[in-house]
């Protein structure tokens, strides 16, 4: 339920004592009237709830309202009734609140009795801080295209330059051409496969080439969904981190095994013993 502010519930007050008073002073007048104006004279002195919380002013209007709508009844006949008698008279109705609106029996618009004769009324009382303290959220997103997709071409551009001018000073380390009758030992795979290399060695291919990749990268996948942090910063978002720590580190610590501890037949062996059995 809405507050009433203080300053509309003292003007409230006042207002249903100045109705008081004002009753209080119309009384005797209204008992030593004539018999002819008994009727409404008792009508608008009987005291009401609905009449306490009028000011004087309005209670005023609505009884000269009544005088003139009974005097208008009566020089028309019954047309006051809306049946179609002398077309002049007009019909009143009282509203909830106590204003009376004359409404023509012809069914044009209202007059209002209201002040300034407007027939608004006041429902509720809404806090303007309410209404106009709305701050718009701020949005910390942009488009994909162009914000992203111009920074990523612009990157991968560069990086093809690069590539391109490094491989026309710099000669590709090919080896020989190989020989297929005499297999190398060790036979290793390039060092970004050596470690899926190292997982076939300890694991059923099934499981070491579609079971633990499957579940790195599904896990990698679920990290943004669960992890829902919107911050940058690494002390805020330790969940994602830690996942894409774990993730790297594995398959950092498999090439670094593959490389310089796999010796001849893929067996483990120690570097600063045997010596390294890796090119590039």
């Amino acid at each position: 339920m809405t507050e009433i502010p203080e300053h509309l519930r003292k003007r409230a007050e006042e207002a249903r004592a100045k109705a008081a008073a004002a009753k209080a002073e119309a009384a005797p007048p209204a008992e030593a009237a004539a018999p002819a104006d008994a009727a409404p004279a008792a009508e608008a002195a009987a005291p009401s709830e609905a009449a306490s919380r009028i000011p004087a002013h309005l209670l005023e209007r609505s009884r000269a309202a009544k005088a003139a709508a009974g005097g208008g009844a009566a020089g028309g006949g019954d047309a006051g009734s809306g049946s179609g008698g002398g077309g002049g008279g007009v019909a009143v109705a009282e509203r909830p609140t106590g204003l009376v609106t004359a409404a023509p029996a012809d069914g044009g618009v209202p007059a209002g009795t209201g002040p300034g004769g407007h027939t608004q009324r006041l429902l509720t009382v809404v806090r303007a801080g309410s209404i106009q303290d709305v701050k718009a959220t701020p949005i910390d997103k942009v488009h994909t295209w162009p914000h992203l997709l111009a920074a990523e071409f612009v990157a991968a551009l560069a990086m093809t330059a690069f590539t391109l001018v490094f491989s026309i000073f710099v000669n590709a380390p090919l080896l020989q051409l190989a020989n297929p009758n005499r297999t190398t030992n060790p036979s290793k795979a390039p060092w970004y496969f050596l470690g899926l290399q190292e997982l076939l060695t300890m694991f059923h291919p099934m499981v070491a080439g579609v079971t633990i990749p499957g579940m790195g990268i599904f896990v990698l996948i679920l990290a943004p969904y669960i992890d829902k942090n919107p911050s940058i910063k690494p002390e805020d978002r330790k969940f994602s981190i830690s996942i894409f720590t774990i993730f790297l580190m594995f398959w950092a610590v498999l090439v670094l095994i593959g490389t310089f501890f796999r010796g001849p037949g893929f067996n483990f062996t120690f570097p600063w013993k045997d010596g390294f059995f890796f090119e590039l």
